[in-house]
Parts: C-alpha cells; structure tokens; sequence
C-alpha cells in the first residue's frame, strides 16, 4: 500500500505542510517496502485549481491513502472517485502519522473546507 503525504521539503527530518494542494512535495511511503520517495508538487505554482492538480500527482504515483492536515472539496472529490481514502494527521511528525496509521489510530478526515481560492494570486 502506498501512503501519500504533503510534506515542507524533500528530506528525512521534513514536517507535514498544513496545505494539502500547495505542498511543496509529497512524501510516498510505500508500506511493504517501507521505501520513501519524494515527489515534486508541480500544482504549488498554478494560480487555481492547485488541489485538483495536487490530487492527481498523488493518483498518478498509485497512493491508496492519504494522511494531511487539511483537504479542500474539489481536491476530496478527485481523490475519493480515485478510491483513495483520506485521513487526518495527528501531529507535524511523518514518521509519528506514519506510526498511528499503521496501528489503526488515525480517524478519517471529515472536516473537508471549500478551498482557498486565488491563494496564489496577488
């Protein structure tokens, strides 16, 4: 199983970033390897829609969960059609959502808002 996070930076010590569509990276974890790779987040730059797109990076790695702070509703709508589940983090720590995931202890995200449009635009 393949487990996507957003995540601030491409290294081992990087904490949750609390945007889901403008992360900087996404962290995915592969759960049978226990393998992390990094995958660049090429919507942090577009002027809309930067959810939409963010969904379909995590899509196209072949996640089957994710765990963020946040999600906006047209990202959740992209990514629940793909079945991918969506849960909550439980700290800023990859390593301790990791964990609580993987011992059952992370609730599912419920709290979807309606996005932050323009939030990149001037």
């Amino acid at each position: 199983m393949k487990i996507a996070l957003p995540v601030d930076s491409n290294s081992r010590e990087t904490g949750i970033c609390p945007s889901f569509g403008r992360a900087p990276y996404f962290l995915i974890y592969e759960t049978e390897t226990k393998k992390s790779t990094f995958i660049d987040n090429s919507a942090i730059a577009s002027q809309g829609g930067a959810g939409i797109k963010a969904a379909q990076v995590i899509i196209d790695q072949g996640a089957t969960i994710l765990i963020t702070p946040r999600c906006g509703e047209n990202a959740a709508e992209v990514i629940t059609a793909a079945g991918i589940k969506i849960y909550k983090t439980t700290s800023d720590s990859v390593a301790d959502n990791i964990a609580a995931f993987t011992q059952g202890k992370l609730t599912v995200l419920e709290e979807i808002h309606p996005g932050l449009h323009r939030h990149g635009a001037n």
